[in-house]
């Protein structure tokens, strides 16, 4: 299964938020994993400031309690001046239906 969502970055941040990315803390990488998430991946269209996210998901992901757990909420916060956010500091995200895969 795979999931895909669009964020927004604020103006003039792309940079910032591919260095704290590059060094993703290990105890979130691990709760992402526990989750059922792999194939993880996230592109940024540049002039607009949009990323774009594709996950893999295990059939039986538990993705649905990150946003309980302490690592996940302390990210949000470490991320929230980067990005568009809800007022739990989650990412303001929009999922995205698929329309085609090819393998």
């Amino acid at each position: 299964m795979r999931n895909a969502f669009t964020m927004k970055l604020k103006p003039g941040t792309a940079e910032e938020y591919k260095l704290r990315h590059d060094a993703i803390w290990p105890e979130l990488a691990e709760a992402l994993r526990n989750a059922g998430i792999s194939d993880y991946a996230i592109f940024l269209e540049e002039a607009s400031g949009i990323l774009f996210a594709v996950q893999k998901l295990d059939e039986n992901h538990t993705t649905g309690d990150l946003p309980q757990q302490d690592i996940m909420k302390k990210w949000w916060a470490y991320m929230a001046d980067l990005m568009e956010t809800n007022s739990d500091n989650s990412p303001v995200s929009t999922p995205l239906k698929e329309v085609f895969y090819l393998e």
